[in-house]
């Protein structure tokens, strides 16, 4: 039904153009929303993403239509080919088309995860300690780029640099009072934004739970265990994942559903502690669920999630109040969040990494 409501709220043609399908940012649209003015790059990452566990779910021909048709689309709208100038953007779409490519044999999604692979690989800068910026020519870097890049990497296989990836977001941007990770750093001058995000923790999960399963080496299991146990004491309340708001952030908490559920179903480690934190990691993925469920609005039968899984949904009153970019290039909440397509992505997410936990009955 998640699934159901996006595909009719949101998906349309790019400009009327047959065999192409991406995600109207806002519902109820405006102008600029429809014509696709306003279309976010990362945001029709997840929405590739969403569509590729529909389909892993239950492969249909529709299904895999749509992925081809979403991937076509973003290529498209993108006008200047598969990359831009963001490097968590960049990483999110690599992720999407690496799991489109393996799981559903998108042959097309080739040429696009050259490109990214070769944009994400060569931005790691040794001359300031290691990292990538999160945009090109940024002397900001931060867990929302380098995460979901090592995890691209990592699936493309370049262990060694998915692994530098995790060491130098342990060391630079692990919060020792908290356990939590910190949003980024500038460089050369060292200062930290310490502000601390769902996503943040999400990828930083995502990568870690894959190296222990990739290299067999214990750091990376003691490192999941250890964020599972901080996001459980600092992002969650009766074991429900704060929300994130609107905009960019209506995307923070799905993003870190969906890779407590790759801690849940991959993290190795038979003792005591990695046991405890993928039970943890399945129970936040399956509470949360069910209070976003039990929240939501239904509209012409079909779920609008809300922002915040603890608290009812909320109808967005027609199509004033949109979100607006920012100068720093992020994208602000609507006035009711819950127009916002990334909002209604995240619970699309969650139902789908629920449905992982508990297919594989944990």
């Amino acid at each position: 039904m998640a699934e159901s409501a996006i595909i009719s709220r949101h998906l349309r043609a790019l400009w009327g153009c047959p065999g192409t399908e991406l995600g109207v940012v806002g519902w109820p649209a405006t102008r600029r929303e429809r014509l696709f003015g306003s279309w976010h790059y990362w945001w029709q990452a997840h929405l590739l993403d969403c569509a590729i566990d529909a389909a892993n779910r239950v492969p249909t021909p529709a299904r895999r239509r749509r992925i081809a048709a979403i991937a076509r689309s973003h290529r498209m709208r993108n006008i200047t080919g598969w990359t831009n100038r963001y490097y968590d953007d960049m990483a999110w779409l690599a992720i999407a088309l690496e799991r489109a490519e393996r799981t559903q044999e998108l042959s097309a999604a080739r040429g696009g995860l050259l490109a990214l692979e070769q944009q994400l690989y060569s931005a790691w800068n040794p001359g300031v300690g290691g990292g990538i910026p999160w945009r090109v020519r940024s002397d900001f870097y931060n867990a929302p780029a380098n995460g979901p890049a090592g995890i691209a990497l990592l699936r493309l296989g370049q262990v060694e640099r998915a692994q530098q990836m995790a060491d130098w977001l342990h060391d630079t941007l692990r919060d020792p009072q908290t356990g939590l990770v910190l949003d980024g750093i500038h460089l050369p001058s060292g200062e930290i934004e310490r502000p601390t995000f769902t996503y943040c923790q999400g990828v930083v999960l995502g990568l870690e739970a894959e190296l222990a399963v990739h290299t067999d080496d214990d750091r990376h299991i003691d490192r999941a265990v250890d964020l599972v146990d901080a996001v459980e004491d600092h992002m969650t309340h009766r074991l429900v994942i704060s929300g994130g708001g609107g905009g960019d952030g209506g995307l923070f908490n799905g993003i870190l559903a969906r890779y407590l559920a790759v801690v849940a179903l991959m993290l190795p480690g038979e003792g005591k502690r990695p046991e405890a934190a993928r039970r943890i990691a399945a129970a936040i993925v399956k509470t949360s669920a069910t209070a976003a469920w039990s929240n939501r609005l239904e509209v012409e039968g079909e779920p609008l999630f809300g922002y915040d899984w603890s608290k009812p949904a909320r109808l967005p009153g027609g199509s004033a109040g949109a979100g607006k970019f920012t100068a720093g290039g992020s994208v602000t909440a609507s006035v009711v969040p819950e127009r916002d397509l990334s909002v209604q992505l995240s619970g699309w997410m969650l139902m789908e990494a629920a449905y992982q936990v508990s297919a594989a009955g944990l």
